[in-house]
């Protein structure tokens, strides 16, 4: 992978840690809002902006989620990129309808002509101003949950404010212990660090065990935001954060709760459209060379998220 320099590409590693070896996740540059009463730069239309993602990405995929669920689907146009993230970084199988880039760093430069850092996904884009709004996966789905209410009959709101506080602190949790700890375990460069991650990794999984155990959700008697925050993690576990980022000593599907927690939200319509465990792997274990050298892709697991019983 490569980052931009001053709007230029550069191909080679990108310094995923510091001194001590443990991972550090760069801030989202472009923290825009679009807006249902037109108080920001972008209100809210319908065919004005356009999604970028990778499937493989748990950020993207939850915002895919949202869009989904709110039924944008004809509101905010998506496309995604390809599974491997080598020299290039993300890239198009063929030119992005919507920005015409082939490369995901183009639409960075386009937006920003001297930016400087990752060219990540996903990237919220607006068409009428060329720019990118927002890349920061957590306040998209905000956005997506209630600024295009007009666009949609879907009424669900999964951010509803007598439950707001609570969902802000799971998802503080959560992210920290479950959604980022996953990364800082499998890009950790010192035995100490990595087994201090895994061992947080797992806490938190045996609190969430014990929580799902005694609740059918993670905040309140509905689904929300939280919820579906968590699940692009869970998805994933087997796939390839148990063995590729050696997150091991146990399978999400030897939790029970959790394991019924995946497959009732796995089943809600639409849902099992934005699973692709194929991709997963195949990004995974091909892109980050660092870790899998050769880029080999395991066969397995077979893993099969259909509630047949919960």
């Amino acid at each position: 992978m490569g980052q931009l320099i001053d709007g230029r590409w550069h191909r080679g590693a990108v310094d995923r840690g510091d001194e001590s070896g443990a991972y550090r996740r760069s801030d989202s540059a472009f923290r825009a809002r679009v807006t249902a009463d037109g108080s920001s730069d972008f209100p809210a239309e319908a065919g004005r902006y356009h999604l970028i993602v990778s499937p493989a990405c748990p950020w993207s995929h939850r915002t895919m989620l949202l869009r989904m669920l709110k039924r944008l689907e004809g509101v905010v146009s998506m496309n995604a990129v390809e599974p491997l993230m080598l020299e290039d970084g993300w890239t198009f199988a063929e030119p992005d309808p919507v920005t015409g880039a082939r490369r995901l760093y183009e639409v960075y430069a386009a937006a920003r002509r001297d930016y400087t850092g990752k060219a990540s996904v996903p990237v919220l884009w607006d068409r009428q101003r060329r720019t990118i709004v927002n890349n920061e996966s957590s306040e998209i789905i905000r956005m997506f949950n209630r600024e295009f209410a007009a666009f949609t009959a879907e009424r669900t709101d999964y951010y509803p404010a007598p439950l707001a506080a609570q969902i802000d602190a799971i998802n503080e949790r959560v992210y920290r212990e479950v959604n980022d700890a996953v990364y800082r375990a499998g890009f950790a460069t010192r035995q100490e660090i990595y087994e201090r991650e895994v061992t947080q990794l797992f806490s938190a999984l045996d609190w969430l065990e014990a929580h799902l155990d005694a609740h059918e959700c993670l905040v309140g008697n509905q689904l929300t935001e939280a919820d579906w925050r968590l699940l692009p993690t869970l998805v994933r576990f087997d796939a390839v954060y148990f063995g590729h980022f050696k997150c091991n000593r146990r399978h999400v599907y030897q939790y029970p709760a959790l394991w019924r927690f995946v497959r009732r939200l796995y089943a809600v319509p639409g849902v099992a459209a934005t699973v692709d465990i194929d991709h997963y792997k195949r990004h995974y274990y091909g892109s980050h060379r660092s870790i899998n050298p050769n880029g080999i892709v395991p066969v397995g697991p077979d893993i099969d998220f259909r509630a047949s019983k919960l």
